[in-house]
């Protein structure tokens, strides 16, 4: 009795001692299997446009994104601008050359990166209009000649087959165009865009019926009901729906991205996802497979968040929520050599990339690259922000996190998160990892957080110079190179629970590694 009195009054003090230090318990318990791991996260990634994937820097951290990130397809502007040189006319005579995007997907495949195709924009010679969107001018008009273009898209497709087989392209995705919904982006409504993806889709079908074809690629997660209607009345062939969603509850597309606001929703991305999804399971294609082929916390390519330690937890948090409603959810962009507003002249201006033009891994790098370290298998977890996994071998993975939106609401995006910003603390996080087979162990704990693997609060403290000499940039990959910042082995014993506690602050991430030795 005294026993059982003894105990009762254990865990009350636990719980009280819990409830007033704001300690958070997470409880993973290697035996209890909730089903195969969703890696929608690292499906796809975008990057800016097709021509920039011609360049030795962007082809190494590709590659270098794909060894650490995972990530399996990649999306990008611009395949069929002038500087890929596909289309020519000259009085009358049509010739197409597909030299770069030869070069292009070459490369891509060399290192197991399948490109989720999207067409556009218009060749010079094929459009109907003089529109052009960004510095190096997509031409953003319908073709004069939808037989041409229609030709062109078979003859492309068809060369992709002779080239790679019909057993490798009907893996790929094919999308049409780019956020037809903006006029930024299209000079045409939406019946406009149905006709011409008609047109597209069944010039793609025309090669082989198992080639895989989808839109409308739009912003703001909209036409989905109407695209899926139009396709079935019309017996047009569609096999994914696509869409975009940004974390910004007020601001302009705007190249200095001056006025930008982070949303203080906490449905914000990932409600729209899930209201994305509960669209098609309405429609008459309810299993239509959803791909958010564009998503991040701000659209505008001068967004400081995308720098800040911030962005790492925001991503996981999105995700988490967003649950199994995505097929895939494509981070926009893996890489700051990016140029839609012509070349960066700064090494952190806000830009989309996980990864500094100079090679260093921002905050947001380290998300990803902690999520593709999670074994295939996830475990229950009560825990909302986080995941419990465990590998082939039985290694178990904890990658969890806490996200607080700090920005005031006075300050847009711009003023505030382009700041030093000291985290506040969040209490301690008690871990308890419960029916790990007896034996020895190394434990490993990363974390990328304010001044841990935080490349712009270190860019800071070296006084922010507007270029990097040698020195500087080592300096910055030295303090943000991912190393574990515990590590030590440790001795389970049959039916015991190993316990570890770690210090949380706000918008901290970590991921700890329980590997058998």
């Amino acid at each position: 009795m005294k026993r059982l009195i003894s105990s009762i009054l254990f865990v009350f003090c636990v719980v009280f001692l819990n409830a007033q230090t704001n300690n958070r318990v997470i409880d993973v318990d290697a035996s209890n299997v909730r089903g195969k791991l969703n890696d929608f996260f690292n499906e796809c990634v975008g990057a800016g446009r097709a021509n920039e994937g011609l360049r030795a820097d962007w082809q190494r951290q590709l590659r270098y994104a794909k060894e650490q990130l995972g990530f399996r397809y990649i999306r990008m502007h611009g395949l069929l601008h002038d500087d890929m040189g596909v289309y020519f006319e000259d009085k009358g005579k049509i010739a197409y050359n597909w030299q770069y995007i030869d070069e292009l997907y070459d490369f891509l495949l060399s290192i197991n990166v399948r490109p989720f195709v999207e067409l556009g924009f218009m060749p010079k010679a094929l459009s109907s209009a003089d529109r052009t969107v960004f510095w190096w001018k997509g031409n953003i008009s319908l073709p004069k000649d939808y037989d041409k273009w229609s030709n062109l898209i078979k003859a492309l497709v068809q060369h992709w087959t002779d080239r790679y087989g019909e057993d490798e392209v009907k893996h790929w995705y094919f999308e049409v165009w780019n956020e037809p919904n903006l006029s930024y982006f299209f000079n045409g409504n939406q019946a406009d865009y149905f006709h011409l993806y008609s047109v597209t889709a069944n010039a793609i079908k025309s090669v082989s019926k198992s080639y895989r074809v989808g839109g409308p690629a739009t912003a703001e997660h909209t036409w989905i009901t109407d695209f899926i209607k139009y396709c079935v009345e019309n017996k047009v062939p569609v096999d994914f729906a696509s869409t975009h969603v940004y974390g910004i509850e007020k601001g302009s597309f705007d190249a200095t991205g001056i006025q930008t606001y982070l949303s203080k929703k906490d449905s914000s991305v990932w409600g729209a996802v899930v209201g994305s999804r509960k669209e098609i399971k309405q429609s008459p294609l309810a299993d239509l497979e959803l791909h958010y082929t564009e998503w991040s916390s701000s659209y505008t390519p001068t967004d400081p968040i995308h720098d800040c330690y911030h962005e790492a937890s925001y991503i996981l948090e999105k995700l988490k929520k967003t649950g199994d409603a995505a097929t895939s959810m494509s981070y926009w962009t893996f890489t700051d050599i990016f140029e839609e507003n012509g070349p960066r002249i700064t090494p952190f201006h806000g830009g989309f990339g996980l990864i500094n033009y100079e090679d260093i891994n921002k905050p947001a790098f380290y998300a990803y690259q902690f999520l593709n370290r999670l074994g295939k298998t996830e475990l229950s977890n009560a825990d909302n922000s986080s995941w419990a996994c465990k590998d082939i071998k039985g290694n178990v993975q904890l990658l969890l996190w806490d996200f607080t939106n700090t920005r005031p609401d006075s300050l847009s995006d711009q003023v505030y998160f382009k700041r030093d910003l000291p985290s506040n603390q969040k209490g301690k996080v008690i871990i308890n990892f419960k029916n790990l087979p007896a034996g020895k162990y190394e434990m490993n704990v990363y974390q990328t957080g304010y001044k841990v693997n935080d490349a712009y609060t270190t860019y800071l403290e070296i006084g922010a110079p507007s270029q990097l000499t040698r020195e500087q940039v080592q300096t910055i990959k030295q303090k943000t190179s991912g190393a574990a910042i515990i590590q030590k082995t440790i001795v389970i014993s049959a039916g015991k629970t190993f316990s570890e506690t770690l210090d949380l602050r706000e918008n901290d991430v970590f991921l700890v590694t329980i590997n058998r030795i």
